[in-house]
Formats: C-alpha cells, structure tokens, sequence
C-alpha cells in the first residue's frame, strides 16, 4: 500500500459527474463544506473487486445529505455505477470506497442555502484498518473523555464530517498512550461505541450491544447481528454501563474499515478472543468474500 499523502497519488476520481486525474480534484480554500462542516461521506470496502453492501452505503449518503439539509445531485442508481467504475478504473481488488458530498463556495457564512452541492467519489488500495498482529490477539482500548452528544443535539443519524471531530480527539489521545482505539460514553454515561465502530459484548452465549439512538446503526453492525441470529445467537440491544464491563466474557468491534476486529482490553478490563468473536469474524471474512450467503 503506498505512503503517499492522499493528494499526491495516482489515478482518477470522480469529481461532479466527470473523471479527472486525481492530483486536480481539487476545492476552493472557501468552500462551505470546509468551514462549517456541511459534508457527509461514506466508507465502503472493496473485495475481491466488488464493493460490499454498495446499495446500503448509498441510501445512508443520500438520507445523511438529506438529514443535514440538501439533496444529492445524482440518483442512487448513478452513484451506484459512478462507485463501480471509479474501482474499475482504478484496477482494484481489494480497497476502500469514499463517496462524500458537500456544500460549495456561493455563500459563506452559517446560513448556506443557494450554495451549490458537489460530489466526488475516489478509491483506494487499503489493507486492515488495526495493526495485524494486533487483530489477532485483540486490540487494547482505553476511555475516551469525549461523548457522543444527544440526538437533539446532532444529526446523530447521518454519516456527518463533522460528527467525526471528537472521534479524531479521542483516538490521537488513546494512539499516545499507546492503545488502537478509545471506546466512547454518550451523553447519559452509557457505553456507546469505539471512534469509528459499533462495539459487542459478549456473556454467557448471548450478545450485548447498545442501542444505536444516538450513534450509528452501522451497516457492519447489522450485518454481524444477521450473522449471529443465523447461529443461533441471542442479540440483546439495551442501555449497557460502563461498571458492567467487568462482567463480559468477550468483546468486539464491527464497522466497514475495522471488519470485525477482537478487543483484548478496555482500560483495566479484560477480554478473551473467545470462540462466538472468532465464528463472528469468520463468518464475516467468507460473507464478503463470496464464500458465505
């Protein structure tokens, strides 16, 4: 995978419509997607060369624009194929889908509602998102001092650019002290979720997991419950504390960049990487590579 910086790499991206080299899909310094966060975006993983869950991702970008207030200028069926062609163009197995769509330069100033919306969909090479070696025999997380805000107090629904501010805090403060990610609180003090995944827990057989009503119901996430219930699994979705995790056998992070991905350690508690993460990581390894329907 190369190093290169983002804006230095080679190919093409999808930029309004129309394919144009990738070092000159470029924005204007005044753009209202860059000053008052009116962006939203998607994350979706290549396998194999095709994009998983592609339809999904799509309906979650056009309900997020329209949850911060504009509509996509392109149907889903466009989005759809313009995805498929940016991965074909780039020669792509495996790799990682970004669609995002924002507010344009018109009017600065909070209120923007003649500004123009723009999209651009690129692609990339990307292996897994949490060191290997560290997937294997779960990653270490710590606390964050950031919460996820109430649902009248955000867009919680929506796959907003600036819902990710406190996300980047919390895991630049967690990667310092030497963990792979933060496990985030809400705003009552419930356990919510880690910086960019939904989190399970695991006791006695049966899967716990919050309820997503201020956070993302992530499209992984629902995968894996299917997956579960498929075994036979009971999924309980409720308020989970944070004076309940000693009581959990086991634990897990799901989402499209971190996959189904083991956690060892929240703080000073532990967990094992127990057979129901291991069949759940499994299980998702051979659905999205075409070996499990």
């Amino acid at each position: 995978m190369s190093l290169l910086p983002y804006d230095q790499r080679d190919g093409v991206i999808w930029y309004n419509g129309e394919f144009v080299p990738w070092k000159d899909a470029k924005i204007h310094i005044l753009t209202h997607g860059l000053h008052y966060a009116s962006c939203v975006f998607e994350g979706q993983r290549i396998y194999d060369k095709k994009i998983f869950k592609l339809e999904e991702h799509t309906e979650r970008l056009i309900n997020s624009a329209r949850l911060l207030g504009f509509a996509l200028p392109y149907t889903a069926d466009e989005i759809n194929t313009a995805c498929n062609e940016v991965v074909k163009r780039q020669n792509l197995i495996d790799g990682y889908v970004r669609p995002l769509a924002w507010r344009g330069s018109e009017m600065m100033g909070v209120s923007a509602q003649q500004n123009s919306i723009h999209m651009a969909i690129a692609a990339w090479e990307w292996g897994a998102y949490f060191d290997r070696t560290e997937l294997l025999k779960g990653i270490r997380l710590t606390m964050s001092e950031w919460r996820r805000p109430a649902p009248d107090t955000s867009p919680c629904q929506s796959k907003a650019a600036g819902l990710y501010m406190i996300c980047t805090l919390s895991k630049h403060e967690a990667e310092m002290k030497g963990y792979a990610d933060a496990l985030m609180l809400d705003y009552r003090g419930q356990v919510a979720e880690a910086t960019g995944a939904n989190i399970f827990f695991v006791k006695d057989g049966a899967l716990h997991t919050p309820t997503p009503d201020c956070f993302l119901n992530g499209i992984t996430r629902r995968t894996v419950i299917g997956l579960a219930q498929a075994h036979g699994i009971e999924v309980i979705e409720r308020a989970i504390f944070p004076d309940e995790l000693e009581g959990f056998e086991q634990c897990f992070l799901t989402g499209s960049a971190a996959e189904v991905t083991p956690v060892s350690e929240i703080g000073p508690t532990r967990f094992e990487v127990g057979a129901i993460t291991k069949t759940l990581f499994e299980d998702y390894t051979n659905l999205v590579r075409g070996r499990l329907t």
